[in-house]
């Protein structure tokens, strides 16, 4: 399988473009092979992309000419560089470390004619040819193999910059982190204007996992961009701070938003900003969307409508169902037996029909420290900026509360939560009379077990089936969580449970990477 995009007629500027665009999907073990003749510009690309890779557009990139290689540690992966012009033959490819590289790092050859049998089948083809003068190239770029999906959707990506942003002149693209998801993000910074591309196209069907429905489908997950642009919309009428959405392609997933910045509630902990000021100024945004909820029905640009699903019994088991499936063997050394399963799920039961007959509100599943920004120079209400919200329900107000105030990825004290509930609490009974606050504290707590029974059990899949440990680092804080919430009275069937098959000795236990 082979996919081609071709880029007609680039100048220098647009070949750093190609180049940075391209950067934004390689990985480890991916191979890259430059073809052209001398002058051709096959350098002048790498040097960009190797740039783009490092971050830094005015990095020191020295040509490998004469060394054969020249070797980069980048945030993402090792680069080796390789010009096999001066190659004497076969031998000169072990002495270089040419197949080390290729199975560890990301591996750009230029003049790869002259090792073709030991380049990887499945790489990434570039051919560079002359344009209409000396400083336009004609370049074809194509993807082999497993490259190839990854080349098609990166021609639409540039395309769609293309489209989208009027002058590109001076216009840097740049990676940026993503996190468990499968949705894709890049800063564009253009001379007075900052943007993001969110690039999430509709992800196919997982594997079945119960009644021949995948996951995502179950859990009621947003499988394309119209959930985030009907919600977005809405959330901004409403006068939540989120992302304004600039440009559209609702079919081939890409947005582009609006930059909110770096300053994340988990970076401005690490920066020294006040965690009790931000976590409450987030209280006070649930408060005031309390007051505004969102209509039912939330029109797209197209015309349709999206409807906010709610939680069903399904999505509420295959949750909590987590901690089984993936946590329970992690720490037991084989699968959780069907007998104890059986008595989980009729204990949990009762505590999903007391969730499932909350009224409706809105949760937007992970209003947590990762998806908050920080903007302290604007009004309140308005300080905090929110994203991630595309997998948001009609659902219980308390969800968002719980999620925030037992944030996933950095400690919320005890005393800290206490205040955001009270605070939330507080100012809804007085906008609302008849505000049943002990029954708001009981769905507060199922909801925060449900969430973080769910996360323990995510943390390990995102562990074994995705690769991604760094995510255990959070378990310890998870089980905190969930003995917060199982201290509520209506949970003390459940905790029997969690103290007699997880008691503390196995919460703590370190799990093998």
């Amino acid at each position: 399988m082979t996919a081609g995009w071709t880029i007609p007629d680039a100048d220098e500027a647009h070949l750093a473009l190609v180049a940075e665009v391209l950067a934004l999907k390689l990985r480890r073990g991916d191979v890259i092979a430059l073809r052209g003749d001398l002058g051709a510009g096959k350098t002048t690309f790498a040097r960009a992309l190797i740039r783009a890779l490092l971050g830094d557009p005015d990095a020191e990139v020295a040509s490998p000419t004469f060394p054969l290689v020249q070797a980069y540690d980048t945030p993402r992966m090792a680069v080796a560089h390789f010009d096999l012009y001066r190659l004497n033959g076969p031998d000169d490819l072990e002495e270089i470390g040419f197949a080390d590289a290729m199975a560890e790092g990301l591996t750009l050859v230029e003049w790869p004619e002259r090792a073709e049998t030991a380049l990887a089948a499945e790489r990434i083809e570039i051919a560079f040819a002359a344009g209409r003068d000396a400083d336009h190239r004609h370049v074809v770029i194509e993807g082999r193999g497993t490259a190839a999906a990854r080349v098609a959707r990166l021609a639409r990506i540039y395309a769609f910059i293309g489209e989208t942003v009027p002058d590109a002149a001076g216009l840097h693209v740049a990676y940026l982190q993503g996190d468990a998801s499968t949705r894709a993000y890049a800063r564009l910074e253009a001379p007075g204007a900052a943007r993001v591309l969110m690039d999430a196209p509709r992800m196919p069907d997982g594997p079945p996992v119960r009644n021949g429905l995948p996951y995502s489908r179950i859990a009621h997950l947003a499988e394309d961009v119209r959930p985030f642009v009907a919600i977005g919309r809405a959330l901004q009428q409403s006068g939540v701070t989120v992302p304004h959405i600039h440009a559209a392609d609702l079919d081939a997933g890409l947005l582009l938003l609006d930059d909110l910045g770096d300053l994340t509630f988990g970076r401005g902990l690490s920066l020294g900003h006040n965690q009790s000021r931000m976590w409450l100024a987030a209280v006070d945004v649930l408060v005031a969307l309390r007051a505004r909820p969102l209509p039912s029905e939330l029109p797209l640009p197209d015309g349709t409508a999206y409807r906010l699903p709610r939680f069903d019994r399904a999505a509420l088991e295959i949750e909590i169902g987590l901690i089984l499936d993936w946590y329970w063997p992690a720490v037991k050394g084989a699968p959780c037996p069907d007998a104890v399963r059986a008595d989980f799920m009729r204990l949990w039961s009762p505590v999903l029909d007391r969730i499932l007959a909350e009224p409706a509100g809105l949760f937007l599943r992970d209003f947590h420290s990762p998806n908050l920004f920080w903007l302290p120079e604007r009004a309140p209400h308005c300080n905090v900026g929110v994203i991630d919200f595309q997998d948001a329900l009609a659902e219980h107000w308390s969800y968002d509360l719980a999620s925030l105030l037992q944030d996933a990825r950095v400690d919320v004290a005890a005393a800290l939560e206490t205040a955001g509930f009270e605070r939330y609490c507080a100012t809804v009974a007085a906008a609302e009379p008849d505000f049943d606050r002990a029954a708001f504290r009981a769905a507060y707590a199922a909801f925060g077990l449900q969430r973080n029974t769910r996360l323990a059990g995510l943390w390990v899949r995102l562990l074994q089936r995705d690769g991604k440990p760094h995510y255990l680092q959070h378990m310890p804080r998870t089980w905190d969580y969930i003995a917060r919430n199982l201290a509520h009275p209506a949970l003390a069937d459940l905790k029997a449970w969690y103290d007699q098959h997880f008691p503390e000795a196995v919460r703590r236990q370190a799990i093998a990477r």
